[in-house]
């Protein structure tokens, strides 16, 4: 496979026009106000287009397109091996539109080219096509009852699906919701996040060139306190999936109770604990993948190993290897290959990271690496690799998810002191240890209140299994077959003979 250089992206991103209009029924709308807002480039700080400014109005024109659709059963009662085939469809066109959709990424969120066209985007395919292959192989079920009765227990679409996603992955978090949601027969509302709309919108572009009915897949642009919050209010929207601020998590459980009571699912973050022991089998590795999972995309992920704990004897030597690593990622132009750490997404994200960076020295936490800024070619927003050290478990910066390239070393005596200090927090999403010992390696996985851990490794993941959290990290999970049931109504037949 031959990728485009560095003059070749700068190319693409010259010629590139950004879509300006939202996905309704199957055509580009502009937003019925007629109203707009700029994107910005972070690398750049400069505007890149505006953007159709839906609201209310436009979020119920979706919704009846959406509708209709389910109602009209050309989706919603396509046999599901059909709606497989068209689903792997989808993930063909979205890796024959790699580059322009890794272009996408980089241009709104910031990200480094290479980190979009190799993550991102083959794992936003891969997880289309794996909800194409599945939705087939899922059966219903036959209830023993007496020799006169037939009881049956069945999963059903449960109609229009509204999608909000976040600005830190656009495609992949679409990608990890929308594909269960569709394979179950449902029609789908995604609302992107205002700053990074366009791979979500070229990705509807290419639901209609896949096959997919008109109004089964539509996308409102816009504002979340203007679409956001009609889509979590609207009285015939049956479920919502959303990925982003345990803030605005409950801000869309309070929406459904005000409304129709829909359906809430919700993953919204961590502050995730990385605890290595002294006896790690690997401390090379461990240091490697204790710097990789929090300077990847710039710490913004929800996932990010963002406190480390470490072992009292090892602390300084094991901070000092991840600090190490943490020198060589080096802010540059996200559209250089070479590039691995871009610029952080917007001026408000910016500022909040540096405000915490404030507030840890404030509370005496030391710095190990970092805590400043830095331009590229004169502009952007972009932080340094950052760590902290002699952090105690109750400072801001330990408690609160910063979202950015700010790691935390907090120490710890043993395995039990360990597992406190990762279980006192108000998130729960992921955890990783560090280990030779088997029974160690047990007891965490049993007792760290989180939806994934994993062990000699952090954050290994798979389409096959879930992923969500405990607490205010969120409700139900994204990824595997379980994902698939929680777009359903289970029904109950009961069927007397005669």
């Amino acid at each position: 496979m031959t990728l485009p250089d560095y003059a070749a992206w700068q190319k693409m991103a010259t010629d590139f026009r950004h879509q300006t209009k939202a996905f309704i029924g199957g055509e580009f709308v502009d937003a019925l106000s007629g109203k707009t807002y700029e994107t910005i480039n972070p690398a750049t700080e400069k505007m890149t287009a505006h953007v159709a400014a839906c609201d209310g109005h436009d979020v119920d024109a979706a919704v009846k397109s959406a509708r209709a659709a389910f109602n009209g059963g050309h989706w919603s009662r396509m046999a599901p091996r059909d709606r497989g085939v068209i689903l792997q469809k989808l993930a063909g066109l979205v890796i024959e539109n790699a580059d322009l959709l890794a272009l996408m990424e980089c241009l709104n969120v910031g990200k480094p080219i290479m980190e979009a066209r190799m993550a991102d985007i083959n794992l936003a395919a891969a997880a289309l096509k794996w909800y194409g292959e599945a939705i087939d192989k899922l059966t219903d079920e036959i209830i023993a009852t007496p020799d006169n009765v037939r009881a049956s227990i069945t999963h059903e679409p449960m109609g229009v699906v509204g999608v909000v996603v976040p600005w830190n992955f656009p495609l992949l978090m679409a990608c990890w919701k929308i594909a269960p949601a569709l394979a179950a027969g449902n029609s789908v509302i995604v609302k992107p996040s205002e700053q990074t709309p366009q791979s979500i919108l070229k990705l509807a572009e290419l639901a209609i060139l896949a096959g997919f009915p008109e109004g089964v897949f539509n996308v409102v642009t816009g504002h979340g306190a203007e679409a956001g919050a009609a889509i979590g209010l609207h009285n015939d929207i049956d479920c919502l999936t959303f990925t982003g601020s345990t803030a605005i998590g409950k801000k869309f459980l309070e929406y459904s109770g005000q409304s129709n009571m829909k359906a809430v699912w919700l993953e919204c973050g961590g502050k995730n604990p990385n605890i290595v022991m002294a006896d790690c089998p690997d401390m090379d590795k461990a240091a490697m993948s204790a710097a990789n999972n929090i300077f990847f995309n710039q710490g913004e992920i929800c996932a990010a190993a963002s406190r480390l704990l470490v072992e009292e004897k090892i602390r300084d030597e094991f901070i000092e290897r991840v600090a190490e690593i943490g020198k060589t990622r080096v802010p540059g132009d996200p559209l250089d290959p070479k590039t691995n750490l871009g610029a952080i997404v917007d001026c408000n994200q910016f500022n909040k990271i540096n405000s915490y960076i404030e507030k840890g020295v404030e509370e005496g936490a030391e710095l190990v690496l970092g805590g400043d800024t830095t331009k590229v070619n004169g502009s952007g927003y972009y932080v340094n690799p950052t760590i902290f050290k002699n952090v105690r478990n109750d400072m801001t910066i330990a408690r609160e998810e910063i979202f950015g390239p700010v790691l935390v070393a907090i120490s710890f005596t043993d395995i039990d002191d360990a597992i406190r200090i990762a279980n006192d927090s108000p998130y729960g999403l992921t955890a990783g240890i560090w280990t030779r010992d088997i029974n160690v390696a047990h007891k965490a996985a049993r007792d760290l209140q989180a939806g994934s851990v994993s062990i000699n490794s952090y954050s290994s993941i798979d389409i096959a299994l879930p992923f969500g959290g405990y607490k205010q990290s969120g409700i139900g999970v994204d990824k595997s077959l379980h994902a698939i049931r929680k777009y359903t109504n289970i029904k109950s037949t009961w069927l007397e003979l005669d």
